[in-house]
């Protein structure tokens, strides 16, 4: 499952800058390749040392890494949520992305101009954020408006539909985004279909300029940031947009030279990505065999034949059995058949759940 964000911002806060550094490191990439699904959206590989790991064990024909999507989402100005700029636009591509990254300008530059002539991430944010939940307001009140009328017919689930709802309006009223309502599992699930754009985990991509990188957390525009995620349990990525179009440029030792010189231990590219994967509480696994070493994401408490699922539904479907090592016992053991001297190539049914690293094959029957 390639999982999507869509990058989001103001104008001139680095958005575009960070997107192209984005599409160009995929483009460069050796094991996955940059692929244009439209014009604003870029694929990229996710960083894994273990895959690399298990190539050098395996030695496959191939390797092929799980993938990442990210969506450019232009158009956002204040209006948005009215159709204002590219606003009806915006709103469709953001509702079909798994999370959003919202780019912060955290960073002077007077050649480079502010909509609102200063430097202010909070008020950035807020701004975006109104007109997310603006969309919303409008999406519920319409939605109450329709279950209330049938209500009249007696049927209880429009009732449950009517009590969830005036919840979150509350919330939205209150400038407060949906996500922050407690919802149990089957309230989520009522209001699923209206795809409410508050409803999407939210990363912070604090841009700061390119001499500012290595002691980003000092940057009081970045701490102000911290402190506003902070409050939603939400995470921030220190990150320059100029130096990652840098590193997108560089490959192997020089790309690790230019991080060390930097003080970095890796790209904010791949910071981005590993910090999206713990914000969709997302997990990794592996196939390996002579013909290849694959990564595949899963979400976390996935079962084996979910799991298996991703492969291919007939796997789903068909599932009979998992065999299962883990990522650690492999590499201690050296090969998979001193995993199996070892007693610890594992035979899991229907109800195991996956665990991150665990490297598997299925067997199945349609």
């Amino acid at each position: 499952m390639a999982l999507k964000a869509g990058i989001v911002g103001l104008p001139n806060v680095g958005k575009s800058t960070l997107f192209n550094a984005i599409t160009q490191a995929g483009a460069e990439s050796a094991n996955y390749p940059f692929c244009t699904i439209d014009p604003n959206v870029g694929v990229v590989e996710v960083p894994d040392e273990r895959l690399d790991k298990l190539t050098e064990l395996v030695v496959p024909n191939r390797t092929v890494p799980t993938a990442f999507e990210f969506v450019d989402i232009a158009g956002l100005v204040r209006g948005a949520s009215k159709g204002e700029g590219l606003g009806n636009k915006f709103l469709a591509h953001i509702r079909e992305v798994d999370a959003i990254v919202h780019v912060v300008r955290c960073f002077e530059d007077e050649n480079i101009t502010h909509v609102d002539g200063k430097i202010n991430p909070i008020s950035d944010i807020q701004t975006i954020n109104l007109e997310l939940i603006l969309a919303d307001l409008d999406s519920v009140e319409k939605r109450i408006e329709r279950s209330r009328k049938n209500m009249k017919g007696g049927n209880k689930q429009y009732a449950q539909e009517v009590e969830v709802l005036e919840r979150v309006k509350e919330a939205l009223y209150n400038d407060l985004p949906a996500r922050s309502v407690e919802l149990s599992d089957d309230e989520k699930l009522i209001i699923r279909d209206l795809h409410l754009l508050t409803m999407k985990p939210v990363l912070y991509a604090a841009n700061v300029s390119e001499d500012g990188v290595a002691d980003a957390d000092s940057n009081p525009f970045v701490q102000q940031v911290k402190e506003f995620a902070a409050a939603e349990n939400a995470e921030v990525v220190p990150i320059s947009a100029k130096v990652e179009a840098e590193i997108a440029e560089l490959e192997g030792d020089d790309k690790a030279m230019f991080l060390e010189e930097l003080g970095l231990e890796a790209s904010g590219l791949d910071r981005l990505i590993q910090a999206a994967y713990r914000l969709l509480g997302l997990y990794t696994y592996f196939t390996a065999g002579v013909q290849e070493v694959r990564a595949w994401t899963i979400r976390k408490g996935t079962k084996a034949p979910g799991a298996a699922g991703v492969i291919h539904t007939d796997f789903e479907r068909g599932f009979i059995r998992a065999e299962v090592v883990s990522y650690d016992d492999l590499v201690a053991a050296g090969s998979m058949s001193a995993v199996k001297e070892r007693g610890q190539l594992r035979l899991e049914g229907k109800e195991y759940v996956v665990q991150d690293g665990d490297i598997m094959h299925f067997r199945f029957n349609v």
